[in-house]
């Protein structure tokens, strides 16, 4: 099984998909208990969201279940959100706070070093070397991470999600300009509710990647599911109408994106 899947372009946008995969190893899935097997938490449908929506930018994408490891960790273990609730490296829990492993059966240290080694690894390693290939070509690359949660989750913040959340660790992953970008197009957005910097302030990925002042600009999109999902519960069937609707404001912050990108180089 393949970890990760790479499609090569040529923009200075790099799309970033660590939460679409529902790949699950056999010797894993046997010890997910019924609630497990869900795979609830998935990003479900975000690279067939924004597929085709910049023709020739990278995308990254993790294969495997983020209850495999959770490709947006810091892989020490450390809390993005101390004091929060949240989902570990290797969650124990959904996003519900219910417990995904059969009794006796929640990974061991030894599992998790295992699967730093053969999946969140192998992902960062790939994801480094586009970025790396990217700024070669045009001396910038923006890296943008896509995104998706369910709309009401009690366990995790109050109330109801807005529909854009943008994350840059209060400015700190990316050029002011780039911020703005997303900002710009989704108050806009008619029909729309957005945020900067809300209870999704950018994962790891956006946090370690994302070195302005060294030309890599970093940024997580978390769309609430409702925008493009008929339901948030299974089968969490895609909703061709509504994610039509949100495509073209995708398309609009990308395409900008790639133009701010253009317009810097030397």
């Amino acid at each position: 099984m393949s970890v990760v899947d790479i499609h090569r372009g040529r923009s200075p946008v790099i799309l970033g998909l660590p939460h679409t995969g529902t790949d699950v190893p056999r010797e894993i899935w046997e010890r997910l208990n019924d609630n497990g097997q869900l795979l609830a938490d998935t990003d479900w449908h975000i690279h067939e969201l924004y597929a085709g929506l910049l023709s020739n930018a990278t995308t990254v994408r993790a294969t495997f279940h983020r209850y495999v490891i959770d490709a947006n960790r810091d892989p020490s273990g450390t809390s993005l959100y101390p004091g929060q609730n949240t989902t570990g490296l290797v969650p124990e829990t959904d996003f519900d706070g219910e417990a995904i492993w059969k009794e006796g059966e929640a990974p061991t240290e030894e599992d998790i070093a295992y699967r730093l080694q053969h999946f969140h690894a192998p992902y960062h390693a790939a994801l480094a070397a586009e970025i790396e290939r990217v700024k070669a070509i045009h001396g910038v690359a923006i890296l943008y991470d896509c995104h998706s949660i369910r709309s009401h989750i009690p366990f995790l913040f109050e109330g109801k999600l807005p529909d854009f959340n943008i994350g840059t660790d209060m400015g700190k992953t990316c050029d002011p300009a780039v911020e703005a970008i997303a900002v710009d197009v989704t108050s806009a957005a008619e029909g729309y509710t957005s945020i900067l910097n809300g209870r999704f302030k950018g994962g790891w990925t956006t946090r370690h990647y994302g070195q302005p002042d060294k030309g890599v600009h970093a940024i997580q999109m978390e769309l609430a599911q409702c925008t493009h999902l008929e339901t948030e519960t299974p089968p969490f069937a895609y909703d061709d109408d509504r994610a039509a609707k949100l495509r073209t404001h995708l398309k609009t912050i990308l395409t900008r994106m790639e133009d701010f990108a253009l317009a810097l180089r030397p």
